[in-house]
């Protein structure tokens, strides 16, 4: 069973689960979107564990979850747009 971590240059410094670039809201956001823990472990390779581990960090970090959310949205909505954030395009050059 794997922890959750966060490090500064993986996934953005996103929560994950510890040895994999699998982050936390991806895999609470399939299990919300109807699939079982047991396939998001398959389709991962993870154990189902892990998927519960990430679940349990997801609900005891709500604003955490919703601030990634935003930022994600964000990214996309940009994305979209063409436009590059001048945030994450400052917080890349200092790295």
């Amino acid at each position: 069973m794997s922890e959750i971590v966060s490090t500064e240059g993986v996934l953005g410094g996103e929560p994950r689960i510890e040895g994999r670039r699998i982050g936390v809201l991806h895999v609470a956001t399939r299990v919300l979107d109807d699939e079982t823990p047991e396939e998001v472990a398959a389709d991962f390779d993870l154990v189902v564990a892990d998927v519960y581990r990430a679940l349990a960090y997801y609900y005891d970090h709500p604003e955490e979850m919703r601030a990634l959310r935003r930022q994600k949205r964000k990214a996309a909505e940009q994305a979209r747009s063409g436009q590059p954030d001048p945030e994450e395009f400052e917080s890349r050059r200092r790295a």
